[in-house]
């Protein structure tokens, strides 16, 4: 089933819809049943968990109160949103994704970050569906369905996870933007497999209170969007800061530079993928970016670190949710999940301190090393890949998901935050997309870099 059309709201950022109401061009409960009414259609795709349509609409008509009063929230007031099921919302279960938890009693407050866009005036219209317990980058899911990614007209094609309901409401027009978590790709990934903008937040930028956790190390906030502009303001809101009237100015392109690594981020990557990266490249350094390839051992050395000592979110992952997976109850994960999962139960403290000092002292490396620079990449090394044969066998499916995130991982671990860009498409004529990163706490400097290069690297007159 396919969502996209040609319907002018859909197509509009979140910054644009919110000029619209401003503008008093649109009412906030007209836009509101817009998207209920579009979500609606598509009800059994699974690309929701649940929907909360009443508080919308009440939060719709105290939006529209504020407008004719003359005092809106600021540029995102009455704009809709849709949050990943692993945050709380009040009301609604929080399920993670899982069997386990289909029936868990609703959550009683709202999660921090919920707050804080409420509080800038946004319309929550419900929670989206996931990888169960947020550990799959592909996005399959036995329990509530798996949402097919729209941009694919031969085959049902993964959404990407663990995030894949966000990613596809957005791609698909059922909600101008939405929030996700990242523990080693969730954002980014699917992002890139739906050719939207995709933001991952660097390790406790954003409050993750109120969230169901994977790695209490490694999750962090992010969001999905058309453009880099509504992150921008989203990363405001989310933190409970007022979000600016205007998007950033660009920084210059002249003062930029990235770094494309000569070593490990092109291992498999799919021809295409490798052919838009370099034409990216291309493009910017005609802009007047000044692109560098050059080797970063520090990329290397993270993958050498893991396969030393092990994954930290595993490890963490089994930790917080031991009681369940050593119960009865884990017959009802899914056993990939399960297996994965149980595979952190054997890490030894001494791993898991090797694995926190090691990845530590490779920050300061990495950085110390490319100094003002960006770090960019191919956010996935191939595009999405079709459904049947990962659902089919689980060894297939252990070794495609182990390569999608083979990239987005590195950032995790190196705690930077990250912004995938669509810059073209590949096989399949299935979206691709490049990843720029930035050291943590640089997330205002890393979007003001992608609101001037996120044409340039789709290939867009700027």
């Amino acid at each position: 089933m396919t969502f996209i059309s040609s319907s002018p709201f859909e197509a509009l950022t979140a910054a644009e819809l919110g000029r619209l109401l401003h503008d008093r061009k649109v009412e906030p409960r007209e836009l509101t049943d817009y998207f209920v009414e579009r979500i609606e259609r598509g009800k059994n795709s699974g690309v929701f968990t649940s929907t909360c349509f009443e508080r919308a609409r009440r939060e719709a008509a105290q939006s529209a109160a504020r407008y004719r009063a003359g005092r809106p929230l600021g540029p995102l007031d009455g704009v809709p949103v849709a949050w990943k099921d692993l945050i709380d919302i009040e009301g609604l279960a929080t399920t993670a994704g899982s069997a386990v938890y289909r029936d868990a009693p609703p959550a009683q407050h709202d999660a921090p970050i919920v707050r804080h866009l409420a509080a800038a005036g946004m319309v929550t219209l419900g929670k989206t569906n996931l990888s169960e317990f947020a550990y799959s980058a592909l996005g399959l899911n036995p329990h509530f369905g798996t949402p097919l990614n729209p941009r694919a007209s031969d085959m049902p094609r993964v959404p990407g996870g663990s995030s894949s309901g966000s990613a596809v409401a957005v791609a698909a027009g059922l909600v101008p933007v939405s929030i996700g978590t990242d523990t080693g790709g969730s954002v980014r990934t699917p992002a890139a497999f739906n050719g939207v903008v995709g933001f991952k937040t660097s390790e406790q930028w954003i409050d993750t209170d109120g969230v169901f956790p994977l790695s209490r190390t490694l999750d962090t906030i992010g969001v999905f969007a058309h453009d880099v502009a509504d992150c921008y303001l989203l990363d405001f809101a989310l933190r409970g800061l007022k979000a600016p009237s205007l998007a950033p100015d660009a920084t210059s392109l002249a003062s930029l530079t990235l770094v494309a690594p000569e070593n490990a981020i092109l291992d498999e990557v799919e021809p295409e993928v490798r052919r838009n990266f370099v034409a990216s490249l291309e493009r910017a350094a005609a802009a007047g970016v000044q692109v560098r390839w050059q080797p970063v051992p520090e990329l290397t050395q993270v993958r050498e670190l893991i396969a030393r000592h092990g994954n930290i979110a595993a490890a963490e992952g089994y930790q917080s949710h031991r009681e369940l997976l050593e119960s009865p109850r884990h017959a009802q994960i899914d056993v990939t999940v399960y297996k994965r999962m149980m595979g952190g139960k054997t890490m030894s403290a001494e791993d898991f301190d090797a694995l926190q000092r090691g990845r530590v002292a490779l920050q300061r490396s990495l950085w110390a090393t490319l100094g003002d620079a960006l770090l960019v990449m191919p956010t996935v090394p191939h595009v999405a890949p079709p459904i049947a044969p990962l659902a089919a066998d689980p060894d297939v499916f252990a070794r495609v998901n182990l390569k999608t995130i083979c990239n987005t991982l590195l950032g995790n671990m190196l705690n930077t935050c990250g912004l995938a860009l669509p810059n073209g498409l590949g096989a399949a004529q299935m979206p691709t997309s490049l990843l720029l990163s930035a050291p943590a706490t640089h997330e205002a400097r890393l979007l003001r870099a992608g609101v001037g290069l996120a044409p340039i690297i789709a290939g867009e007159n700027p």
